[in-house]
């Protein structure tokens, strides 16, 4: 539990230090420098330089009194006058009372670009200590896509179109990344992201060919075994038959050969025997070679190539691959708040 606070308290000492150097900095500069030649004032009409001083100076204004909105707005604005590295940090400050890390981060970076002379020492000082103690408390996350024309989406929020990447600080916690294209099967990943972390995600996206394969319940030699059997058993009993039928054909003709009505010798007997159980066998045979071809017939039906889906990234199958339906709007982001 004193674990889990101590980057909260620290954040919020950072953030009280940085505060109270900043407001005292403040009310000593009044101005922007409009006029002076500098390289952040280079290309910036003098208008567009008065335009945004007294916006600055509205949005001091407003942040000493605490409406830090108001404050964040009218630092916005000065900045669509002039990309002054003072009202990125003033409006870091503000953003900072909002709790928009992700943001201040951003304007902390451009407002320490030109050096320390657009601010003073401290401020810069204060700003490159505070940036370094936020990028310890979120994190890194790069996401790529190459597939063309896929949505890539970030807990629900469109991120970019692919082929195309995000690259930027995120909050810690559990991130939900999706990839959606038409005639592929929608790719997601549940992805944690811990604080000062950095993480790369490749979403790939495939069709469904591409992730079925096919399995049976036994091998295939299997059920034709038995219905090769049976046909096999089938067969002899007709050859068995055909003989039967010849010795009872030879049985007849030597009855009908005897005119007189002379009893049968054994050896005419022993032929009508022979005759009768070889006929015996062959229906016994006709009996089990279908009963072996039925078998075989029903192993073949449930022997049938069953689909199933495979994960062709990950054999522990972590990556998830549902038949969602969802789309999104395109576009590329260089950074992002959530």
């Amino acid at each position: 539990m004193k674990s889990s606070a101590l980057p909260g308290l620290a954040l919020a000492a950072a953030w009280m230090m940085l505060w109270a150097t900043a407001a005292e900095a403040q009310q000593a500069r009044t101005s922007l420098g409009v006029g002076e030649t500098r390289p952040w004032a280079r290309g910036v009409a003098a208008k567009d330089q008065q335009t945004a001083q007294a916006l600055f100076l509205e949005g001091n204004e407003r942040l000493q009194e605490s409406v830090f909105i108001e404050a964040v707005r009218q630092y916005e604005w000065a900045l669509k006058h002039w990309n002054h590295p003072a009202i990125h940090y003033n409006l870091a400050l503000a953003l900072m009372n909002l709790d928009r890390p992700v943001e201040v981060h951003k304007h902390l970076v451009a407002a320490i670009e030109h050096g320390p002379e657009p601010l003073d020492t401290g401020r810069y000082e204060h700003a490159l200590s505070y940036k370094a103690l936020i990028e310890k408390q979120l994190a890194w996350l790069e996401v790529t896509c190459d597939v063309p024309g896929a949505t890539v989406t970030l807990n629900g929020q469109s991120l970019f179109s692919a082929p195309g990447q995000f690259k930027g600080l995120v909050r810690p916690g559990m991130y939900s990344l999706v990839a959606l294209k038409g005639g592929y099967l929608p790719t997601e990943k549940g992805q944690p992201v811990m604080p000062g972390e950095k993480v790369q995600v490749q979403l790939k996206l495939y069709t469904s060919d591409e992730v079925t394969q096919y399995r049976r319940r036994w091998s295939s030699w299997l059920p034709w075994s038995v219905v090769g059997a049976g046909m096999a058993v089938a067969g002899g009993g007709a050859l068995l038959h055909m003989n039967a039928h010849d010795r009872l054909d030879a049985f007849d003709t030597e009855v009908r050969g005897c005119s007189q009505g002379c009893p049968p010798g054994p050896g005419l007997v022993r032929l009508r025997t022979q005759a009768n159980t070889l006929q015996n066998i062959a229906v016994g045979s006709y009996v089990l070679g279908g009963a072996a071809l039925t078998t075989g017939a029903v192993l073949l039906y449930l022997n049938r190539a069953q689909p199933y889906r495979i994960n062709p990234d990950d054999p522990s199958q972590t990556m998830l691959v549902t038949p969602l339906v969802g789309a999104g709007s395109g576009g590329v982001l260089g950074t992002f708040q959530f």
